[in-house]
């Protein structure tokens, strides 16, 4: 199996977790967000053919994806820390915070109801190009994968978990099976299609991935 990605590990040894839905946990207190928004900047230039450690992500036909759920610089207050991360699953936005009550907001694709997961968590460990190893509860529901939960899925165009994946874990180290990664299907942005993890238009999570450092000072608030 030839795997074209990078991993990045702080403090932890983590086996390749299984991605596509997200384990039941206890919600933690979430902090409030506003809603209320003005962009700031655009960035519908930067949905182009993407050229990525071998692979060629095709363009986005980002004037078929709605203006709300393209990548933008907003106004944005909030009491969390510039460098969390914010998901609004009732908005299908995430929010990576920034000084001076500003953001990047992009948009996502949430869990369907019944998968969704909600509380505080911070990005463990992210993967370029990662494998998808689904749950076997998955495969129960899904025998078509079923081949992948032990094997995985090579990385690839097609692969569920897009270009990149952060990894959730919540505040005693344990896994949540949450994950922030990217997608194929860039149509499925602002909907509730994903079996519970947070999908993003793979160009965008390139762009987060690149933001993001590991650790539990990176925070993620996922709001229902």
């Amino acid at each position: 199996m030839r795997l074209r990605n990078a991993m990045t590990v702080f403090g932890l040894v983590a086996t390749v977790a299984a991605a596509g839905y997200a384990a039941t946990a206890t919600a933690a207190p979430i902090s409030s967000a506003t809603s209320s928004v003005e962009t700031l900047k655009t960035f519908d230039s930067d949905y182009g053919v993407t050229s990525d450690a071998g692979f060629s992500l095709p363009a986005i036909p980002i004037q078929k994806v709605k203006p709300e759920f393209r990548r933008q610089m907003v106004t944005f207050q909030s009491s969390e820390a510039p460098g969390t991360i914010i998901v609004n699953t009732r908005e299908r936005h995430l929010y990576y915070v920034l000084a001076d009550n500003q953001a990047i907001r992009y948009g996502i694709g949430v869990g369907k109801q019944g998968f969704a997961w909600s509380g505080n968590a911070y990005v463990a460990w992210k993967q370029e190009w990662p494998s998808w190893h689904p749950p076997k509860e998955m495969a129960e529901r899904k025998p078509e994968v079923a081949k992948y939960v032990d094997d995985g899925m090579n990385p690839g165009l097609e692969n569920p978990l897009g270009a990149r994946a952060m990894y959730l874990y919540n505040d005693k180290g344990q896994d949540t099976l949450f994950r922030l990664h990217g997608t194929p299907e860039w149509a499925s942005i602002g909907t509730a299609a994903s079996s519970g993890c947070i999908r993003m238009i793979n160009q965008d999570v390139i762009d987060l991935y690149k933001r993001v450092l590991p650790g539990h000072t990176t925070k993620v608030v996922v709001i229902q």
